[in-house]
């Protein structure tokens, strides 16, 4: 018989969210136990979370997860962030010892603002500075990795199964708006820390379900334009995709699930004359950044989420509501976990972006 970790399991994965529109905050709790339920689909070598909202005290600074492998990497990764940084709070990330979580690398928190001075003779808009501090820090300094450094948010990642991670860093004691999670089940790459999921770049965060067969050709682009794919893990470059294509080319999140989840031209051709010409001026610019391969993506931004298949839909996305609450799972066993009165429940289709944003007037 075949025993769990020797046996290859393609559709393997496990993704959820929960997203409050009205801004109400609810504690991890409620993710955790969301996830767990798709144990099956992961294998105990990643686990992981992202948290919107959680830390309204600092929202105004930079929140830096980081984690150091060896007492040098982490001085010569401090020198860098206090020459660049007015640093207001650090300290240890919290976690709880548990058995489960093992080999856990040093964990730092850093809540901190560009120094205005290096900020204006950077000539760099302030998240163009903040993304290029993380690139050189993760590209430069061995054994020193940022894994989040978003304002008002946090990834929260480990080797082990989501269920043990979320222990592990008491993310009942963390309250936010929205809630992503990911339970891995690597097939081509190994599970270490750097590779659990979420993927984050400021307040983007990604989690993710499947393979993209097109990985090379999408880093290869990406990597032109300042970004390092290093990782071992290709679902590190979607994230890269989505800050480059929103961020810094303006693309509104439909435009950017029509680039890497893009209509099959036969598809764009009977579209109206202004849908089409728009679509396919974006498939012909943006063509190295279409991906191909199974996924399915939960993207997390500040105010809002976006779920998203690729556009043949070979891996699965169950969406939900209730109320003000909307919910997002790879099977509807999750969701019901969550919140077991949804009033909807539906599967959204091969390259169709469901987005939500908080209710307008909602300040998080």
């Amino acid at each position: 018989m075949l025993k769990e970790g020797e046996v290859r399991i393609p559709s393997g994965c496990a993704i959820s969210g929960v997203f409050h529109k009205d801004g109400r905050r609810e504690n991890g709790s409620g993710i955790v136990a969301g996830i767990a339920a798709m144990h099956e689909r992961s294998n105990g070598l990643g686990g992981g979370f992202a948290g919107y909202g959680i830390y309204p005290e600092y929202r105004e600074l930079y929140a830096f997860h980081v984690f150091y492998d060896t007492v040098d990497a982490q001085h010569a990764a401090e020198a860098r962030l206090l020459q660049d940084f007015d640093v207001e709070s650090s300290g240890t990330l919290p976690t709880r010892p548990i058995a489960a979580i093992r080999d856990a690398p040093s964990l730092m928190r850093y809540f901190a603002a560009p120094k205005p001075q290096t900020l204006l003779d950077s000539k760099l808009d302030e998240r163009e500075f903040v993304v290029r501090f993380v690139t050189r820090v993760n590209r430069e300094i061995g054994g020193a990795y940022v894994f989040s450094c978003g304002k008002n948010m946090g990834v929260f990642k480990a080797v082990g199964y989501p269920e043990d991670v979320g222990e592990f860093y008491r993310l009942e004691e963390y309250e936010g708006y929205a809630w992503t999670a990911h339970g891995r089940y690597p097939t081509n790459t190994p599970g270490w820390w750097g590779g659990a999921h979420p993927f984050s770049i400021l307040d983007y965060s990604v989690v993710h379900n499947g393979e993209i067969s097109s990985y090379d050709a999408n880093r290869r682009f990406i990597e032109m334009y300042g970004y390092n794919c290093s990782l071992l893990t290709d679902t590190e470059v979607i994230t890269y995709i989505i800050d480059f294509l929103v961020r810094r080319k303006g693309l509104t999140l439909e435009e950017a699930a029509g680039v890497i989840a893009a209509p099959f031209w036969s598809t764009i051709e009977q579209m109206p004359e202004a849908q089409r010409e728009r679509l396919a001026y974006l498939r012909e610019t943006f063509a190295s950044l279409l991906i191909t391969g199974p996924f399915s993506i939960l993207l997390g931004f500040t105010g809002g989420m976006m779920a998203l298949n690729d556009r043949l839909k070979l891996r699965s996305m169950v969406c939900a509501e209730k109320g003000e609450a909307v919910y997002f799972a790879s099977e509807e066993c999750a969701i019901r976990v969550m919140e077991p009165d949804v009033e909807t429940l539906w599967a959204p289709r091969g390259g169709q972006a469901v987005v939500v944003r908080l209710n307008d007037g909602v300040t998080v």
